[in-house]
């Protein structure tokens, strides 16, 4: 797997590359390193352990929870919850860490473990790379330091987990949901019981898609990566609007009355706009990735909103919102984070808040997702070139030259080498989709005659 942890934690295929083994001594090792750091000083040390519906999941559970109770560490194990029910259970709790099993939207063979932090965050980058470490250095034959007698942890089931989240939730919204049919898609996953709940309870007639995990189908042709079924259930029960989750429900796309899909860039641009309405956007700012529609930036600048922009990847927008305090941040795939209400990516809040606003204002989610038109991208990936001369080959650097030129303010280009492959990826937005698709061609070329 090369390096265990990756930007969403340690992620692979169950019992190949993510074993009970694996996740036991990575569990003992994030005890230790923990109290190292001192994280446990003067208390007895206590873990909320959760994990989504597939079958993997259990068998790892198990091993988590007996990594960290010998090492003396008492867990909390609020079952199937999506990550960020875990995050705000972690805090809410007085927890001193957290743990969730969960692939996120991969096909139900893969599994992952997701460390949060006192408070429900996500471990600092040293953090992580200390608990490899010592997880690697046990794993070769060093003996632990192991805790016996009572100094062993205890491990209790905290059957509450689905009670407290929900009313979180609904503590958030800013008005109900009466009068609103809804259709929520869970992919057969983590939210398939919270998010109905949620929706129920905050006053709308919710009908349900896969809301039925049976540990193999999560994510199986349904969900945020798959929106057909949506769609189509949308128009043919006449609901106001549809949500779709991912498997841990940390993301949240939706679809508008007529079944036309509503993406990560929209909502966070309806949220925006409605935050600001009651003050709640702090410093009229919204964070956002590099790969954000040009239409959004557009959008915000036309509704005199700030917008800063990130490297890709929801870790990227989490760190900037925190250093400076800002509210609102996400991406176009669906991951959005109220920091006010959450600690991360949270798809079932999202999806409410977007549903509030449509209750609040009367107005249709197409016409409030209209404040945006979404610009056409063409996306091309570039294998076999060496990613790394991106920035400094004078050719392909007068090839984006010429390429901005022509699109002018109405289009962008983007050139981005792949973290992972030797590929360099190109992005091209312009106002006509001929276009964009012409000069990324071209762009493509210079990239394959400059770096391949």
């Amino acid at each position: 797997m090369g390096r265990l942890f990756g930007t969403d934690g340690v992620r692979g295929v169950a019992n190949a590359d993510l074993t009970a083994e694996m996740a036991l001594g990575l569990s003992v090792a994030a005890a230790h390193v923990l109290a190292e750091a001192g994280t446990f000083e003067g208390h007895r040390p206590t873990a909320v352990v959760g994990r989504d519906p597939r079958a993997s999941g259990e068998f790892l559970e198990a091993a988590v929870v007996a990594g960290l109770a010998s090492a003396g560490v008492d867990v909390l194990r609020v079952g199937v919850l999506p990550t960020p029910a875990v995050a705000h259970l972690t805090g809410a709790l007085g927890a001193d860490l957290g743990v969730m099993l969960s692939a996120s939207h991969n096909a139900m063979p893969d599994n992952g473990i997701k460390f949060f932090a006192r408070g429900g965050h996500k471990l600092a980058d040293e953090l992580e790379d200390r608990i490899e470490s010592v997880y690697e250095e046990h794993r070769t034959g060093a003996p632990w330091d192991r805790p016996t007698g009572a100094g062993v942890g205890r491990v209790r089931d905290y059957d509450e987990g689905v009670d407290t989240y929900v009313a979180h939730l609904l503590g958030a919204l800013p008005n109900r949901l009466d009068g609103l049919r809804i259709v929520l898609d869970e992919a057969h996953g983590a939210a398939a019981k919270v998010s109905p709940e949620a929706f129920t309870r905050a006053g709308a007639e919710v009908v349900t898609l896969g809301a039925d995990p049976d540990g193999l189908n999560i994510n199986d042709g349904c969900g945020s990566t798959h929106l057909d079924l949506l769609k189509a259930a949308v128009v043919e029960h006449g609901a106001d609007l549809g949500i779709a989750h991912d498997g841990d429900a940390d993301r949240c796309l939706a679809v508008d009355h007529t079944g036309a899909e509503v993406d990560g860039d929209q909502i966070l641009a309806v949220l925006a706009l409605a935050m600001r309405e009651r003050s709640a956007l702090r410093s009229d700012t919204v964070v956002a990735t590099v790969m954000s529609n040009l239409g959004f930036k557009l959008a915000m600048e036309r509704e005199g909103i700030r917008l800063v922009q990130t490297a890709v990847g929801d870790r990227y927008v989490l760190e900037e919102m925190k250093e400076k305090d800002y509210a609102l941040g996400g991406e176009q795939s669906g991951h959005v984070i109220v920091l006010d209400h959450a600690t991360t990516g949270d798809g079932t809040l999202t999806g409410l808040l977007l549903a509030a606003r449509v209750a609040q204002t009367g107005r249709p989610l197409r016409e409030l997702a209209s404040v945006m038109e979404r610009l056409p991208q063409v996306l091309i990936n570039v294998p076999d070139v060496d990613r790394s001369r991106v920035k400094t080959s004078a050719e392909l650097t007068a090839a984006v030259t010429e390429a901005e030129r022509e699109l002018g303010e109405t289009g962008r280009v983007l050139l981005r080498p792949s973290g992972t492959e030797p590929l360099v990826r190109v992005m091209v937005e312009a106002a006509d989709i001929d276009q964009a698709r012409s000069v990324a061609g071209r762009l493509a070329d210079a990239v394959k005659s400059a770096l391949g």
